[in-house]
């Protein structure tokens, strides 16, 4: 699970726009329909292998967005932020990270960076247009702009053609470990309520609260 967490913070901290006009266009297309949204929930299934240490996971995920604000999902583990504060709960270990979210929303897993995940850090590549679960997506590779501090070697992202939205990324990270992200669904501007970002300490009986 630690490892997962791992895996989306540099995702959404490390990648950036595209330097390849035709990607450009398109990633710039698939940010502003996110970014237009003022609320959205997203479903995802996550597959992680490294065949050197015998990691092999397959987990689900969810994410509610609302302005700064997000809740989600990852296996085991919850993160709430209020915009303000951000707790990471993590049920193995019985232990919530307390930040301030200002200071951690470079090391957050902000579901609305997973659904941008090319906005820092990396160039890319249009590739070729293919067809996903029998519909047709742009496919780009992101390469970092700056390897030797990069974790990732490689990432591709396939984009929708129809109604772009990112809908599966592939990370390979630089130990040998291949991360696949699908995503499976997205709910435009539901209705969430503020309660879904507060941290309530009583729902966690025995939890140790660190805070930073």
């Amino acid at each position: 699970m630690k490892y997962l967490i791992i895996c989306l913070t540099l995702l959404g901290s490390t990648l950036s726009y595209s330097q390849d006009p035709k990607a450009d266009a398109i990633l710039d297309k698939v940010s502003a329909k996110i970014k237009e949204l003022k609320t959205f929930y997203v479903e995802f299934s996550a597959i992680i292998k490294n065949s050197t240490n015998g990691t092999n996971s397959n987990l689900s995920g969810k994410g509610w967005v609302k302005g700064d604000k997000y809740c989600a999902t990852y296996g085991e583990t919850t993160l709430i932020s209020n915009g303000l504060k951000t707790w990471s709960i993590v049920k193995e270990e019985k232990t919530v990270y307390e930040t301030d979210a200002s200071s951690n929303d470079e090391e957050s897993i902000n579901p609305k960076k997973l659904m941008t995940i090319w906005e820092t850090g990396f160039k890319s590549k249009y590739d070729k247009e293919e067809v996903l679960n029998g519909e047709k997506v742009h496919v780009i590779y992101l390469y970092p702009k700056n390897p030797k501090k990069a974790n990732y070697h490689t990432i591709i992202i396939y984009i929708s053609k129809d109604d772009n939205e990112l809908k599966k990324a592939i990370m390979k990270s630089n130990d040998g470990t291949v991360s696949t992200f699908t995503m499976t669904k997205l709910t435009p501007n539901p209705t969430i309520e503020d309660s879904k970002f507060v941290f309530d300490k009583s729902k966690y009986p025995g939890y140790t609260v660190v805070k930073d």
